[in-house]
Order: structure tokens, then sequence, then C-alpha cells
């Protein structure tokens, strides 16, 4: 179940970076709504998957894995807080949420999400986390 999760904010912090791009191009004001709307649907299930993770590691904390799974939260929360930033960004108004700033933190928090979802999927000890 964690795996599937993962996913999720995953693809929705990645797909930001695309709508900040096309409202950027177009000038489109409802591309700034979809990235807002996105961003909060990554937020709501990178929560979901941090708690879990956090119980997790503090499950696992005298184990082997301890240091893994400790820079999966720390990934995983760092995406979680640059996202709460992008968040509040993009909730202003269309002609300035999204400009430097913001599409830098869309991409800042795309890459966090990616970065934890290539170590989640990648190290052993922090696939037992799913577990």
């Amino acid at each position: 179940m964690h795996d599937i999760l993962l996913g999720f904010p995953i693809v929705l912090f990645v797909f930001t970076v695309f709508t900040d791009i096309a409202y950027l191009k177009t000038a489109e004001m409802q591309w700034s709504n979809f990235s807002a709307w996105l961003i909060v649907g990554a937020l709501v299930f990178g929560g979901v998957i941090g708690v879990w993770a956090l119980v997790r590691l503090a499950l696992d904390w005298r184990g082997p894995a301890r240091r893994d799974s400790a820079v999966y939260v720390g990934a995983l929360a760092l995406a979680w807080v640059v996202g709460l930033v992008n968040a509040f960004k993009h909730s202003q108004d269309a002609w300035s949420s999204v400009g430097a700033f913001g599409l830098t933190l869309s991409i800042l928090s795309a890459l966090l999400a990616l970065a934890a979802g290539w170590f989640a999927y990648s190290t052993p000890t922090v696939r037992e986390i799913a577990r």
C-alpha cells in the first residue's frame, strides 16, 4: 500500500511543473488553478505517507535500516515542506503565483519527491518500510 501511495505525490508534484510551464506560456489562469490543486493533492498523499514512514522509522530506530530510513523520511519531509511553501505561493493571485519563484518551488518539490521515491524503491532497507 505504501508503494502505491508514494506514487501519488511523485506524479502530482511532477505534473505541477508541467502546468506551471503551461501557465507561463499561455497566461491562461486555469493552469495556475490546476497547479494549486495538484499541489494540494500531493500534500495530502505526502502527509499520509510521511506519517506512515515516521511510524516505521520509530519502530526500526534500533535496527540496521535506521540511516536509510532516516534519509528517506528526511527527503519526503523536505519535499512536503517545499510543497507547502509552494502551495502558499500558488494561493496568491494567478498573475503573481507562477513566476520564477513559483516555478522554482515546483521544480524543487518535484525533484525532492522523485529523490524520495528513487531512494524508497532502490534501497532494500527502505523498501522494508512498506511492509
